[in-house]
C-alpha cells in the first residue's frame, strides 16, 4: 500500500497522521465544553482525591496532559486554585494520559481509516454544530490509529536501513541517551503519546524489546513537562510554581525508577511486547501517583520555598478587602464594590489598549496585557471569597447585592477573558501573517472600540451609582454596538465580494474581532439589566 514512498517518508506522514489526530481531540473537546471543564476545575474545594479523579476524567476526555497542565497553570496564576488542590489534579492527569497509550495497544490500528473516512463523511454532511464536533472527535481517534498503522509500516522498513539500525542500536546501548532523545521529541511534539506511539511501533517492527522501550516512556514523562513550563511564561509566580512542581514530580520518579528499570520489566513482562509497554506507561504514573500523593504538602511547602514570589508579585493584592471582621454587613459591601470598581479599572485599562495590539508587533504590550488579566483574575478570586464569608444572615436586599457584585466581577473577568484569550490571540495572528486592514476596516473596528471604550467607563459608572436612568444608557449603548457590528460585518464582507485583495486576506480576523467586541459589550451590560429588573 505504501511502496511507492520511502521509508521515512511513510514513517514521518504516519507521525503527522498521529499528532493532526491529537489535535483534533484535544481542539474539539475543549470546543464542546471549556467552560464546563473550566468551571469544574475551580470548584474543587480541599478533598485531593476528588482532584486526582478530576485529572484523570479530564485527560481521558481531552486526550492532552498537556492541555490540562496548561489549564492548571492559568487557574493556578488567578489564585482559583491553591498549589496543593492543582498538584492532585497534575498526578492524576498523568495516569489519565496514559490512556490512549492502552487504546493504541489493542491492536485495532487497522480501523483507523474506515472510522475516519466515515467520521469526515458524517461531519461533512451534518447541519449540527454539535454533532460534527463529535464526529471531529472521532475522526481524531480514526487519525490516531491509522498514523500509528503508517509509523509501523515505515519502522519496518525502516529497519533495513543501515543509519536508521545504526541510530536505533546506538539508542539501544545507551539508555540515558535514550532518555534525553525521547525527552526533546515530546517537548517538540507536546504529547507524550507520540513518543510512546512511535515506541510501539518500533517494538511491533522488533527492533526494541521492553527494556529498551522502558527508556522512551521515560523521556515522554518528563518531556510533556515542557507545556507547562511555557504555559507557566509571563504568568505569575503561582504558575511556575505549579510548572517546576510537575517537572520535579516526574523527574524524581524517573530518577529513581531508571535504575530499576530491568527489574520492573521481568515483573510486568507477560510476553505481549505492545500490551507490555502500555502497562509500562501507566506503572511509572500510577507510581508517581502513590508516592507523592501522601506528602503534597511537604512538597507544596518545598516548592513554594524554592520559587517564592517577587516583591513586585508580593505587593498584588486586594486592597479593601483586608479587614477581617466587619461589624456591619453594609461596611463589607461597601468595600467589596470597592474592590470591584478596582478590578473594572483594570479592565477599562485593557480595552483602552487593546486596540494597539494590532498597530504593531509589540512584545512589551502583550506582557502588560497579560499581567492585567492575571491581576484581574486575582482580584475576582478575591472578592467573591470575601463575599461568600459575608453571606449568611443578611436580609434578602443584601443578600441580593452581595450576588450582583459577584455577578458584576465575574462578567468583568471574562470581559478581561476576551482581550487576553481572543483579542491577543488574533493580534498575534495577524503579526505572524503580516496581514493588514483595508483603510475603511480599520476606520470602522478603531470607531468600534472607541464605542466600546465608552461603554465600559458608562458601565462601571451605572455600577457605582446605581441609577436605572444610566443603566438604560449603558443597554442603549450596548444595542448600537451590536447594530454597528452587524453593519460593519456586512461592509467588511462587501469589500471582499468587490475583490479588496487587503479585506480578503485579513477577513478572519477581522471578523473575529469585530465579534469579540461586540461579546464584550454584552458582558458590560449584563448588569445593568439587573438595575433596572
Amino acid at each position: 500500500m505504501y511502496n511507492s514512498h520511502s521509508a521515512l517518508i511513510i514513517t514521518l506522514v504516519g507521525t503527522a497522521l498521529f499528532m493532526f489526530g491529537i489535535s483534533i481531540i484535544s481542539k474539539q473537546v475543549q470546543k464542546l465544553s471549556s467552560n464546563s471543564i473550566r468551571d469544574l476545575i475551580s470548584r474543587l474545594d480541599e478533598k485531593r482525591s476528588l482532584g486526582v479523579f478530576v485529572g484523570v476524567l479530564l485527560t481521558m476526555v481531552i486526550q492532552s496532559s498537556g492541555a490540562v497542565t496548561s489549564m492548571l497553570v492559568g487557574l493556578g496564576s488567578a489564585g482559583v486554585l491553591n498549589l496543593g488542590q492543582v498538584m492532585s489534579v497534575i498526578l492524576g492527569a498523568a495516569v489519565g494520559s496514559t490512556i490512549t497509550v492502552q487504546l493504541l495497544s489493542l491492536n485495532i490500528t487497522q480501523i483507523g481509516m474506515p472510522v475516519f473516512a466515515i467520521a469526515y463523511l458524517i461531519s461533512f454532511l451534518t447541519r449540527k454544530k454539535t454533532l460534527e464536533r463529535i464526529m471531529r472527535i472521532i475522526m481524531g481517534f480514526g487519525l490516531l490509529f491509522w498514523g500509528l498503522e503508517v509509523i509501523s509500516a515505515g519502522t519496518s522498513e525502516l529497519r533495513n536501513l543501515e543509519a536508521f539500525s545504526g541510530f536505533i542500536g546506538y539508542l539501544n546501548e545507551n539508555p540515558f541517551v535514550t532518555l534525553v532523545f525521547s525527552t526533546v521529541i515530546t517537548a517538540i511534539v507536546h504529547s507524550s503519546a507520540v513518543t510512546v506511539g512511535f515506541a510501539l511501533s518500533l517494538a511491533q517492527s522488533g527492533i526494541i524489546d521492553l527494556t529498551q522501550a522502558f527508556y522512551w516512556v521515560y523521556g515522554a514523562n518528563i518531556g510533556t513537562t515542557a507545556v507547562a513550563l511555557l504555559a507557566a511564561t509571563g504568568g505569575n509566580y503561582v504558575g511556575r510554581q505549579i510548572a517546576w512542581a510537575h517537572v520535579f514530580a516526574k523527574s524524581l520518579t524517573v530518577f529513581v525508577l531508571f535504575f530499576l528499570t530491568s527489574e520492573l520489566a521481568h515483573v510486568i513482562s507477560t510476553g505481549v511486547l505492545v500490551r507490555d509497554i502500555a502497562n509500562a506507561h501507566t506503572l511509572l504514573n500510577v507510581i508517581m501517583l502513590v508516592a507523592f500523593f501522601p506528602f503534597l504538602d511537604m512538597g507544596v511547602k518545598f516548592i513554594q520555598y524554592l520559587f517564592p514570589p517577587s516583591q513586585k508579585e508580593k505587593d498584588f493584592g486586594a486592597k479593601f478587602l483586608n479587614v477581617n471582621d466587619f461589624d456591619s454587613p453594609h461596611v463589607a459591601l461597601a468595600h467589596a464594590e470597592r474592590e470591584a470598581l478596582r478590578l473594572g479599572d483594570i479592565v477599562n485599562r485593557m480595552m483602552v489598549v487593546s486596540i494597539k495590539l494590532f498597530e504593531k508587533d509589540d512584545k512589551e504590550l502583550q506582557e502588560r496585557v497579560k499581567i492585567s488579566d492575571n491581576q484581574v483574575d486575582i482580584l475576582n478570586h478575591e472578592i467573591k471569597s470575601f463575599l461568600a464569608n459575608h453571606l449568611e444572615d443578611n436580609t434578602k436586599f443584601l443578600n441580593e447585592r452581595f450576588m450582583s457584585v459577584m455577578s458584576f466581577v465575574t462578567d468583568l473577568e471574562n470581559v478581561a477573558d476576551v482581550i487576553d484569550n481572543s483579542v491577543l490571540d488574533l493580534a498575534k495572528k495577524m503579526h505572524a501573517l503580516k496581514l493588514k486592514f483595508s483603510d475603511e476596516g480599520w476606520g470602522e473596528i478603531v470607531a468600534l472600540h472607541k464605542e466600546l471604550v465608552h461603554l465600559t467607563t458608562l458601565s462601571l459608572t451605572t455600577f457605582q451609582v446605581q441609577e436605572k436612568d444610566r443603566a438604560n444608557e449603558v443597554i442603549s449603548l450596548k444595542r448600537k454596538i451590536r447594530n454597528m457590528e452587524q453593519t460593519y460585518r456586512e461592509t467588511h464582507l462587501r469589500r471582499v465580494f468587490n475583490g479588496n485583495e487587503v479585506a480578503m486576506k485579513s477577513s478572519s480576523v477581522h471578523l473575529d474581532l469585530i465579534s469579540e467586541y461586540r461579546r464584550a459589550s454584552g458582558l458590560l451590560a449584563n448588569h445593568a439589566y439587573r438595575i433596572i429588573n
